[in-house]
């Protein structure tokens, strides 16, 4: 979900049950939040509700098409046509059941078309029996067109379920966090970027914190100066790069949550590319070294005083991890790898809080097969982590539902741990969660991208004051 070389245009528009009995979680309406009557279309939005489904023939998710204009709202008047395209083994569709309209066919490609009413269409997606992974796309003339990659994993996976006693209740983590990832601010800086505070230079660190932030998010990769990493040559979100920062983080008083990419590279529902140095390891040694790995870089943070608050065994791992041993069509070895994360972070300090870091905001059946095959598999945390990016994740209903059923299904805090849009919404979702389950959001990348709160020259956007009334109303008592 992150690449840097997203366009202007998108980075404006960006700006089944377990076996034990669960409240019933009400849905609210939060749809005047997010549309609007009318409006030039910009973008197609798709949400695809499963992302990961059973190559046998039968399984489904419902899609959700729409359109939004530059300010990322739907448009509730748009009558657009648009066509889906499919490019592996699976169908379209219409809600009804009944067969979409086909306009063309061929061993690699199916392309339906379809229509938006009143703004919104649902269709379906239905498997077929090949195991892989496809695009399925959401296109129009004149707008941007949204996609999802779907994962067609093996149909006779054992899909496992927790029993009562892996579900008794964690503790609520405090601080109640308000995050930002501001990993990129070291690049930044090597740029000649500075910041600025109603004309007034600053550190971008003591900014965020005067104007309520608490914690500061820090991807770290294992070699991201590798010819096909991160940063290559460089070594930014590296070892000694994160060093650096943790430091500055400390110095300022703020908290820190360490996300590990486990890879050189980029790792995210997409992409799940294994290091270089670990290539060729039988799964055995290969958990081990993703365990010493972790214990590694925790222990040079310990012994510098920095130790991180709170730790990610992995981001957007809703499809796994270090592909392909760990992906999630391989659950028993993807739980291996998590507990061998887990194991290696209690290690080094009992107290430092474990987050599973999904990117379904708002997709709950999928989040729940996810949480409920690795708990199931003995894999063991503290606090969930969710994506919410209106684009691919739905609507801030079903990030609410999603929010709520989570809590109290699997009894943890729940963090929007990325968000861009929607920032006083996302606020008041979380920290409104029944019995205080809303542990915190953290902004991703709010000093460049997406939905920024610095324009192109540091000075800092109105919005930015939002987060100190988000602060005094949810953070400080």
């Amino acid at each position: 979900m992150k690449s840097i070389l997203l366009t202007s245009i998108l980075a404006a528009i960006l700006s089944t049950g377990c076996t034990t009995k669960t409240p019933q979680i009400k849905e609210e309406n939060l749809t005047a939040l997010y549309q609007t009557a009318t409006g030039k279309p910009e973008s197609m939005v798709l949400a695809c509700y499963k992302t990961t489904m059973l190559a046998n023939g039968l399984d489904e998710t419902r899609l959700r098409i729409s359109v939004v204009d530059s300010l990322g709202l739907e448009l509730l008047d748009a009558e657009l046509p648009f066509t889906i395209s499919v490019g592996g083994d699976a169908a379209v569709l219409n809600a009804d059941r009944t067969q979409a309209e086909i306009i063309s066919s061929s061993d690699t490609l199916k392309v339906w078309q379809s229509k938006l009413e009143n703004g919104v269409t649902n269709l379906i997606l239905k498997t077929g029996n090949t195991q892989g992974k496809f695009k399925v796309e959401a296109s129009a003339d004149g707008v941007w067109p949204a996609s999802h990659e779907i994962h067609l994993i093996p149909a006779d996976v054992n899909l496992m379920k927790p029993s009562p006693d892996q579900l008794k209740p964690s503790g609520h983590l405090r601080p109640k966090m308000i995050g930002a990832d501001i990993s990129f601010l070291p690049q930044l800086e090597a740029e000649g970027m500075k910041f600025y505070d109603n004309g007034i230079e600053q550190d971008a660190i003591d900014m965020l914190k005067n104007h309520g932030f608490n914690y500061v998010r820090l991807r770290i990769f294992v070699n991201p100066e590798h010819e096909k990493g991160y940063s290559p040559g460089k070594g930014y979100c590296g070892l000694e790069s994160t060093l650096a920062m943790a430091k500055r983080v400390g110095e300022a008083g703020m908290n820190l949550l360490l996300d590990f990419h486990y890879s050189d590279y980029w790792a995210d529902p997409q992409q799940q590319f294994k290091p270089s140095a670990w290539e060729g390891q039988d799964f055995e040694t290969l958990s081990g070294t993703l365990g010493e790995y972790t214990r590694s870089t925790l222990q040079s943070l310990k012994e510098q005083g920095t130790l991180p608050q709170m730790v990610q065994i992995g981001n957007e791992i809703n499809h796994g991890i270090v592909w392909p041993e760990g992906h999630i069509g391989n659950p028993d070895k993807l739980a291996a790898l998590l507990k061998a994360g887990v194991e290696a972070c209690r290690s080094v300090d009992s107290s430092i809080a474990v987050m599973m870091h999904i990117a379904l905001g708002g997709q709950n059946e999928e989040a729940i097969f996810w949480f409920d095959n690795m708990i199931a598999r003995g894999v063991e945390f503290d606090i969930i982590g969710l994506s919410y990016y209106p684009r691919w994740h739905g609507s801030l209903d079903n990030l609410q539902f999603n929010l709520k059923d989570m809590a109290a299904r699997y009894n943890k805090d729940v963090n929007v741990v990325e968000y861009s849009a929607f920032k006083r919404e996302i606020h008041d979702i979380v920290f409104n969660l029944p019995d205080g389950r809303g542990q915190g959001t953290c902004i991703w990348e709010p000093l460049n991208t997406w939905s920024r709160i610095f324009d192109e020259m540091g000075n800092a956007l109105e919005v930015i004051n939002l987060y100190d009334e988000i602060s005094k109303v949810y953070v400080i008592k």
